[in-house]
Parts: C-alpha cells; structure tokens; sequence
C-alpha cells in the first residue's frame, strides 16, 4: 500500500526510517511502500538462507551477505523515481562491494536477492520486485515461496521453477553453492 502522493528520493526514505523510527519501507519508483512485520515460518526460511549463504560467501571470500531490510539503491533519477528494497536476503560481490559497509544504504543493486513470500505479498508485488532488481543490474534472484514449496530461479535469461526435488544453485554469482530445495522449507 502506497503512504503518499509526492515522489521521494533515497535521502527521504533515509530520513523517515532513521528519524520517525518507521523501518519497515521500501522505495519503488519514488513511491514509499510499507512492509508489513512477517510471521515465523517467513523469518525462520529467511535466517535459514541468510546463515547458509553467508557461511558459503565467507568460505570463498566472495562479497557480503546482508539480512533483511538492508535497503539497496537499485536506481536514482532526476525524475525523482528513486527505488531502494529490501531483500530477505542480499549479496554483493566483492568486486562490487565498498571495503568496508556504508552507514547507509548499500549503494548498488545486489548481485543475489533473495525474496520469500510473505502472506501479505501478492504475486504482482512480488513479480514487480523481481523486474526491478534484474532491470537494475541483479544478476540473480531467488522467489521463496514456502505455500507451494517452490523456489523460483530468476536471471536476465529467463526463469524456471525449482520444486521439492530439485537442488538450488548460485550458478556464476554464487559459485559453488547448491541447496537441496526440500531442505529450505524441513523447519
């Protein structure tokens, strides 16, 4: 749900979520956007992939791992249609990254973002994300989906659907990493 009329920029959503203490947000298009606090099972899938990718990226020293709500600024325009998400999951490369982590926002789209449905999600909310991070430059993006236990693969090649007896992999983003897509969602 949109909380306003006006377009606001990077600096604006920095601003609202440091002074008014409002931290759930997201910036598409110059739009502020809410979102909602998510529920166990969400939290439990996220913290799951977060731990499993970090140790991955921290053994091969390929990037930062970031949790959620670490904003990343995947656009900024004169036209003041700014957009900065939130992944559940995000990864920048190395050869991306800043030495050390901004007190901001990171300042480059993420090279993995990685999105699990939440119940208030809907499917084009998501869909929309995903266009937005592939447009600006992710390379790759996982969608959780823990009703129908599927994990969909998405690339600026395509997409495909991975489901309870496929493996989930980094491909060239994340080399070497492969999950078994059941293990995502055994609780």
């Amino acid at each position: 749900m949109a909380v306003q009329e006006k377009l606001y920029t990077v600096d604006d959503l920095w601003q609202m979520s440091q002074e008014m203490g409002v931290k759930r947000l997201e910036l598409i298009e110059g739009v502020i956007e809410e979102m909602s606090p998510t529920g166990e099972e969400h939290g439990d899938i996220a913290s799951e992939l977060n731990m499993l990718i970090r140790q991955h990226v921290k053994a091969h020293r390929l990037g930062r791992v970031t949790a959620a709500e670490t904003g990343y600024i995947l656009h900024t325009s004169a036209k003041g249609k700014h957009t900065v998400l939130a992944p559940d999951v995000g990864f920048i490369s190395k050869e991306r990254a800043t030495p050390t982590p901004n007190k901001k926002f990171v300042i480059a789209a993420p090279d993995l973002a990685v999105e699990v449905v939440s119940p208030s999600e809907t499917y084009t909310k998501v869909a929309k994300k995903v266009a937005l991070y592939l447009r600006y430059k992710t390379r790759l993006a996982w969608v959780v989906d823990p009703d129908s236990k599927t994990v969909a693969v998405h690339t600026s090649a395509g997409s495909r659907t991975l489901g309870l007896n496929d493996t989930l992999d980094g491909g060239d983003v994340l080399p070497g990493f492969t999950l078994a897509v059941k293990d995502i969602f055994a609780g």
